[in-house]
């Protein structure tokens, strides 16, 4: 439909007026306007400080010597949305959201490459700027984010690599921060809800997109990225009738898995169900079931939940998942409707991908997320009373 000035009257007469927008873009466009600039402004002014003045030749003065901010997108160091890398991870508490990467593929049954997760994520994020048309957010201006690099994991050994996992989301939710996880294959699951969960005084409850639903208790003998929430929810103050499991379905689902979700009393919903009672009351029952009798909700978030075309980049590619738009429009409702502990997003493998698409997804749910989640007065914390 075009949005067009005037357009003929039906029955004669003068013109009639039509919007100049649709509705969304004209909402956009004037939110826009309420929007401030002293975050990019700062920014400007600090890489003109320790960037050096541009060359005289160039016209445009807020450009300095040396890229030391948002542009030009392709330059830099990539950290997450160039946030600053902050060396020092006792300092995370300084800011409202803290980026950390996991890169571990110990747990992968099949295709490895998930331990580029990260790295592949944060380079593909430099392609995006902070702001949403849609959804009427500037992150620059609404919160502080700040990329702590990778945990420190051991290619060899699992369990210690979830125990420097869980320090590591431990410390963050400490702090105050707001963490987002890059991993990664499934497995840190169980070390990430761990951390959180060990700050808690009540319970933690769990929102898990995936096409597989990771509750058998072993494979291949051991805890892998197909196990995380079986030993999740044998934690104290994780039951397992606080998980929410979406789009699971397809070929790839092991029956023992099956059998553990049946007996311990989890929620499972295909992309058929999602589809079929419409996102909004998907995402209205996810909510449900997660904050139940919970203190506090972990979104992790598998990339293979959308249907294999869209994410060629991972281990367990499955036609028939969700469509981008659609697992969009679930991650928002999520983020508008209630606080989170934190997310994190996982089986991104940058060895498989195609143009990136599968990284630059992974971004995509992630900046919703925080959007979504500035848009509602979920974050900053303590913004709304």
């Amino acid at each position: 439909m075009q949005f067009r000035p005037d357009h003929p009257a039906p029955h004669g007469g003068p013109p009639r007026k039509s919007p100049r927008h649709g509705p969304e873009a004209a909402r956009a466009v004037e939110i826009e306007r309420t929007l401030p600039t002293t975050a990019r402004d700062a920014e400007i002014a600090r890489g003109l400080e320790l960037g050096l003045e541009a060359a005289d030749s160039v016209v445009d003065r807020t450009i300095p010597t040396f890229s030391r901010g948002e542009l030009p997108h392709f330059a830099g160091i990539p950290t997450f949305m160039k946030s600053p890398f902050v060396e020092d991870v006792r300092q995370c508490g300084e800011y409202d959201v803290a980026i950390l990467g996991a890169p571990f593929d110990g747990g992968t049954t099949y295709r490895p490459g998930t331990r580029f997760g990260p790295k592949g994520i944060r380079d593909i994020s430099l392609l995006y700027g902070t702001y949403s048309f849609e959804l009427g957010v500037d992150l620059r201006e609404s919160i502080t984010m700040c990329d702590l690099g990778d945990v420190f994991t051991i290619p060899a050994n699992i369990e210690k690599t979830f125990d420097q996992i869980t320090k590591a989301v431990s410390h963050v939710y400490a702090s105050g921060a707001f963490p987002v996880v890059l991993g990664g294959d499934h497995s840190i699951g169980y070390p990430t809800s761990r951390g959180i969960a060990e700050n808690l005084d009540g319970n933690l409850g769990i929102i898990h997109f995936d096409r597989h639903v990771d509750t058998q208790e072993t494979d291949l003998d051991e805890r892998m990225h197909t196990t995380p929430w079986f030993h999740a929810t044998d934690l104290p103050n994780v039951p397992p009738e606080n998980l929410v499991q979406i789009g699971i379905g397809g070929w790839q689902a092991p029956r023992p898995g099956v059998a553990v979700g049946r007996d311990r009393g989890t929620t499972i919903m295909t992309v058929t169900d999602c589809v079929e009672m419409g996102i909004e009351a998907a995402a209205e029952r996810a909510l449900e079931v997660a904050w139940d009798g919970a203190d506090a909700v972990w979104l992790s978030f598998d990339i293979d939940c959308l249907d294999a075309a869209f994410v060629p980049g991972t281990g367990w590619p499955e036609p028939g998942g969700f469509l981008p738009r659609e697992v969009l429009k679930f991650i928002q409702l999520l983020c508008d409707a209630r606080p989170l502990a934190g997310i994190e997003v996982v089986e991104c493998s940058p060895p498989y991908d195609n143009a990136e698409i599968t990284s630059l997804m992974a971004t995509r749910v992630i900046v919703d997320a925080l959007g979504c989640l500035v848009r509602s007065g979920h974050l900053p914390k303590g913004a709304r009373a």
